[in-house]
């Protein structure tokens, strides 16, 4: 599952579609890291993030901080059930692979 969500200035991620697919609900512990420019946020047992009460992820400050995130950003999320995962793409990380799929596409012509 796909989504475009605006992370708040505390550093909120809410998409109740992607929540319900992964079957997350408010407690729930969590693993938050960095991999490639990508955030990734994975049910753990042994996490020390949770799913918070209103049903959205938090992302900490420390991690907006690795992908140069600010509060307003669009970012693209793609929720993967079976691995009960959700894996965050920042602004940059989008640039990065739209100017190579394009620069693939369409070589030096960008017209």
């Amino acid at each position: 599952m796909y989504g475009l969500v605006t992370m708040t200035a505390q550093g909120r991620i809410a998409d109740r579609a992607a929540m319900k697919v992964l079957r997350w609900g408010p407690g729930l512990r969590l693993s938050i890291r960095e991999c490639h420019g990508l955030i990734v946020v994975s049910a753990d047992q042994q996490g020390v993030f949770k799913v918070a009460e209103q049903g959205h992820v938090r992302l900490p400050a420390v991690v907006r901080h690795w992908c140069g995130l600010a509060a307003g950003d669009r970012v693209f999320i793609v929720a993967e059930p079976a691995s009960r995962r959700l894996v965050v793409y920042p602004p940059a990380k989008l640039d990065e692979i739209v100017a190579q799929t394009h620069e693939s596409a369409f070589g030096g012509d960008h017209e």
